[in-house]
């Protein structure tokens, strides 16, 4: 089974999720489907009909949380250090186009949040990043030409 790296803020997340569907939305679409059946007529229910939709989604969600934590590999960046990227890394980088800079933090793909600067391991920016130093460059294929980026800092926390 392969393994999938995480933070453990990121797994608490995913554990917090599945948590409230277990005991808050699955209850809650329980008692909605029961509401909805007591209405009578199943076949021209809406009612039922969403609410047995929004059941479907719930237990496909809890199953694939369940897959993901029981497959989560957590890698606790304050164990780390160096200027070399890893998993968890805090990179600075600076976009030798504009000279803007910017800091990501490479984290599992079901962690990535653009707009908070959490940057999936999987994404082609980290791709390129992993294993490179400070000091060093790189060229990531963009939709409007390849962006180059020099390494400015690299922490863990």
């Amino acid at each position: 089974m392969q393994k999938t790296p995480m933070t453990a803020q990121g797994l608490k997340h995913l554990e917090d999720e599945l948590r409230r569907l277990k005991t808050e939305e699955r209850p809650a679409v329980i008692r909605a489907i029961a509401e909805a059946r007591a209405h009578g007529d199943l076949s021209e229910n809406a009612e039922y009909s969403a609410a047995r939709e929004k059941q479907s989604f719930i237990e496909g969600r809890v199953l694939e949380l369940e897959a993901l934590i029981s497959t989560a590999e957590v890698i606790d960046p304050s164990t780390l250090s160096g200027d070399r990227v890893q998993f968890s890394a805090f990179v600075t980088l600076v976009d030798e186009e504009t000279d803007k800079e910017k800091t990501w933090q490479i984290v599992g793909e079901q962690e990535a949040d653009i707009k908070t600067g959490r940057l999936s391991v999987g994404a082609p920016l980290a791709k390129a990043l992993i294993g490179k130093e400070v000091g060093d460059t790189v060229s990531v294929p963009a939709p409007g030409g390849d962006r180059t980026y020099e390494i400015l800092k690299v922490t863990y926390k």
